[in-house]
């Protein structure tokens, strides 16, 4: 059986519940590696998502406040940065309090925007205590707010791996929003060390974080290779 090739992250959404060329370039990879990826990726998302549930309320409020720290040091002054952060979301860590501090410091702060299947994110500027409306799969999104390009994308993580793919909810709306940017934004992948993974087997359309932030600190150190094929694919 053919081994993944060495490239593809994912997204907000749920890639595993679309057509493989909506993906964008799905077709060109093997269909049963595809399949044999997909199997993996969507019993590790269920996985960690359940761990990450599971560790209560106020147990994410305290680990979201230690990452809000480390993206702190990471990003330094953040004034007049446009940063992209989201509304949590099944369990996902709460940076709603670092967005107000990070504004009320001169940050440009937006939340992202998926309006259909197949297309970019779209970035609207937002702070927290202005309106919302239900977006895409009723995640809330910026009931008003002007359009911004983010210097810096803050991208929620399901799982990650040493080589810094992320595992996302298998939309491929970051993939696909990144890859069309230019130029690309600063991608910083952020979530609980209970997300890290040996690897997610990426695929050509999976782009690589430039940072990892989880309550433990920053992973910037240059990727390493990931292990070849998941198992069932080699």
């Amino acid at each position: 059986m053919a081994r993944p090739p060495n490239s593809l992250a994912s997204p907000v959404c749920f890639l595993h519940e679309l057509e493989p060329d909506a993906a964008g370039g799905f077709a060109a990879v093997d269909p049963q590696q595809r399949r044999d990826v997909a199997r993996f990726r969507r019993a590790e998302r269920e996985r960690l998502i359940a761990a990450r549930i599971a560790l209560g309320v106020a147990t994410r409020a305290s680990l979201s406040a230690r990452i809000a720290a480390h993206l702190d040091t990471l990003l330094g002054d953040p004034r007049g940065i446009v940063v992209s952060a989201w509304m949590p979301f099944r369990g996902e860590p709460d940076l709603r309090p670092w967005m107000a501090s990070a504004n009320a410091r001169g940050a440009i702060t937006a939340l992202p925007v998926a309006e259909a299947h197949g297309r970019p994110l779209e970035f609207r500027r937002w702070q927290p205590g202005e309106a919302l409306r239900p977006g895409l799969w009723n995640i809330p999104v910026p009931a008003a707010g002007d359009a911004v390009i983010p210097a810096v994308v803050l991208a929620p993580l399901v799982g990650f791996d040493p080589a810094f793919y992320r595992l996302g909810y298998g939309g491929g709306f970051f993939d696909r929003t990144l890859a069309a940017l230019s130029p690309r934004p600063r991608a910083i992948g952020v979530g609980f060390a209970l997300s890290r993974m040996p690897t997610i087997f990426p695929q050509p359309h999976d782009i690589p974080m430039t940072a990892i932030v989880t309550e433990d600190g920053v992973l910037d150190a240059p990727p390493v290779p990931p292990p070849d094929g998941p198992p069932g694919c080699r």
